[in-house]
């Protein structure tokens, strides 16, 4: 028998003697499961931005047995079990590949993204709307770059992508114009068509924004804390340093891994 239906097997066989001899276990509901699925779906994003190949491991893990919690869960209320969860994803991805399962030709990624996001229009039950299924509570930069991709995915995108840069520089003129005058609802509105734009040109050239974000906010936290830590090493207090005796170990942690 296939080893991965082994272990499979075996993570059904847990998750139903959990359910039914484990107090914690027997006591959650969808509801209940809900933030701790979220929190496990960041701790998997932050293994894949640190590259640990064995967290990522880990963390799929975690991420498993919460759907075959939640698949178990709706067993019990006779709604859906683990093998409609399968079917369905299944019956989808062969759906949304007819290059693969039909006679649709392809020439590159692009074209796929096009035919997933009109098949998802098609689908019985689906979006009626190209944005229509974007989760409201996404992150905003995440949900930025998702409008995007979805609307670029029914050929509504700039004809070169170098034309993005002037809308970047439109869009922070804009801005300057509402900080001249401090209006702060238009300088709030104008910041975020700043960002909008950013993030627009970000993937344009292939660069994910919100990992470009996190790997500056890890590098400002080194940076800040080995400043802190020489501050402290020779008995002072950032608050009794200017900025120019800041900037000296500031700079010295550029240097520094």
């Amino acid at each position: 028998m296939d080893k991965r239906l082994i272990a499979f097997e075996r993570l059904l066989q847990i998750m139903d003697d959990l359910r039914t001899q484990c107090p914690w276990d027997m006591k959650q509901t969808i509801e209940s499961l809900r933030m701790l699925t979220i929190e496990e779906t960041y701790e998997l994003s932050e293994a894949i931005q640190d590259g640990n190949m064995q967290e990522i491991k880990k963390e799929l893990g975690d991420l498993l047995l919460h759907i075959v919690f939640y698949s178990k869960i709706g067993s019990e209320k006779k709604e859906f079990d683990i093998t409609d969860v399968i079917d369905h994803i299944c019956e989808k991805l062969v759906y949304r590949h007819p290059h693969i399962y039909g006679n649709v030709d392809v020439t590159n990624a692009d074209d796929v993204s096009k035919n997933w996001e009109e098949l998802k229009l098609k689908e019985k039950g689906g979006n009626k709307t190209v944005l229509g299924g974007l989760p409201k509570g996404l992150p905003s930069i995440i949900k930025a770059k998702r409008i995007q991709d979805k609307a670029r995915g029914v050929g509504f995108d700039w004809d070169e992508k170098e034309q993005i840069w002037d809308k970047v520089n439109e869009e922070i003129k804009e801005l300057k114009d509402e900080i001249a005058v401090m209006d702060k609802e238009k300088m709030e509105a104008e910041f975020g068509d700043v960002f909008f734009s950013l993030i627009n040109a970000a993937r344009l050239y292939g660069i994910n924004p919100d990992n470009a974000l996190e790997k500056t906010n890890k590098k400002f936290i080194h940076r800040f804390n080995y400043l802190e830590q020489q501050t402290i090493a020779k008995g002072k207090s950032l608050k009794e340093m200017n900025v120019d005796q800041m900037n000296v170990y500031w700079n010295e942690a550029k240097n520094i891994k």
